[in-house]
């Protein structure tokens, strides 16, 4: 679970760097697309990999609906991919990846405090 976390965790970094980089005219704004685009393939790839689910029956909609999200995340992620390419205004793209840059980090709070609940229950709670 680490080496995912910490997988996530740099592609995420990587993708914000990315996005957070000049974007000139010309040649410079194409490198620019073409870098981002790469990151968001790391981000997609990582948010793939993500299989945890707990096998406790209490937390196991609460599982569900997490793999809802991230595969309503990963949606968002393949609709944004093209236009990073394409779109003329990248300013507009660039703030909706930040969105789902934050939503993404929120939805890996909710998996951690799943993980938490689940080790909760597995130890006994706080008695």
């Amino acid at each position: 679970m680490a080496a995912a976390t910490t997988g996530m965790s740099n592609a995420l970094q990587g993708l914000d760097q990315a996005l957070d980089a000049p974007r000139r005219p010309g040649v410079q704004l194409g490198n620019w697309r073409w870098v981002v685009r790469q990151r968001m393939n790391a981000v997609r790839d990582a948010l793939v990999i993500e299989v945890r689910t707990p096998d406790d029956t209490w937390l196991a909609a609460r599982g569900g609906t997490a793999f809802r999200q991230r595969n309503a995340l990963l949606g968002r992620l393949n609709d944004l991919a093209p236009l990073i390419l394409e779109s003329p205004d990248v300013e507009i793209i660039r703030l909706d990846m930040k969105r789902l840059l934050a939503d993404i980090a929120h939805h890996l709070q909710r998996l951690r405090d799943l993980a938490y609940d689940d080790v909760e229950i597995e130890l006994g709670g706080s008695e």
